[in-house]
């Protein structure tokens, strides 16, 4: 009797394979061939699964979108009950920024990837944008949240503040991909944005240069 095989798990093993390539050489770098190298298959195996480089490198995204959520529930449910929205939002903010090995991957796939897509017709064709619309409706609703339990100031516009939120964890992520800011400066900007959209007069606890530049 043939061997059954997985495929989704196949898949997934072809997307980890494209990550490691990408974390160590640039997503510029990723080939298909090397990628087929990376993990352990033939050519013509990764061909099958996908057709273009294009639809790899973007089932690869999806791949990290999801271990990325995964870790942002895991956080949350180290955590005792009940969990306010704050909460919510601030282990967003530990996910989102790049401070282990995880998130640096998935920030450093992703950030090559808006770039690469800018000029990139092939890549441009891919649903790129709807994993962050994802993210922002997810943020929006939890804002919503807060807003209703009168955590947030009723006049707030949450859409816009979940863009914001969004955005600016995208900026302050590659400002850290860069060498701009350490890590602990990154967590105390997040932590100070939200520390102001909730009102809250008691500053977040500072990193020991949290407003100076990484020389």
């Amino acid at each position: 009797m043939p061997k059954r095989v997985d495929h989704a798990q196949r898949r997934a093993h072809i997307a980890d394979a494209l990550v490691r390539v990408a974390a160590r050489d640039g997503l510029h770098a990723v080939t298909m061939r090397a990628v087929a190298a990376e993990a352990g298959m033939s050519l013509n195996l990764v061909q099958y699964y996908f057709d273009t480089k294009a639809q790899l490198v973007h089932a690869a995204l999806q791949h990290l979108e999801q271990q990325s959520h995964q870790r942002w529930s895991a956080r949350l449910e180290s955590l005792a009950d009940p969990v306010s929205a704050r909460v919510v939002l601030e282990a967003f903010v530990d996910e989102a920024l790049p401070v282990d090995a995880d998130s640096h991957t998935f920030r450093l796939v992703w950030t090559s990837y808006a770039v690469l897509a800018m000029t990139d017709p092939e890549l441009a064709e891919q649903p790129f944008v709807e994993g962050p619309n994802r993210l922002e409706r997810q943020l929006t609703d939890i804002l919503a949240t807060a807003q209703a339990a009168g955590e947030i100031a009723a006049y707030l516009d949450v859409s816009a503040e979940a863009a914001r939120l969004l955005s600016l964890s995208h900026g302050v992520g590659t400002s850290v991909l860069v060498g701009q800011r350490s890590a602990a400066q990154a967590r105390y900007v997040m932590r100070y944005h939200l520390a102001r959209l909730f009102n809250d007069p008691t500053p977040p606890e500072a990193s020991d240069q949290h407003l100076t530049a990484v020389p």
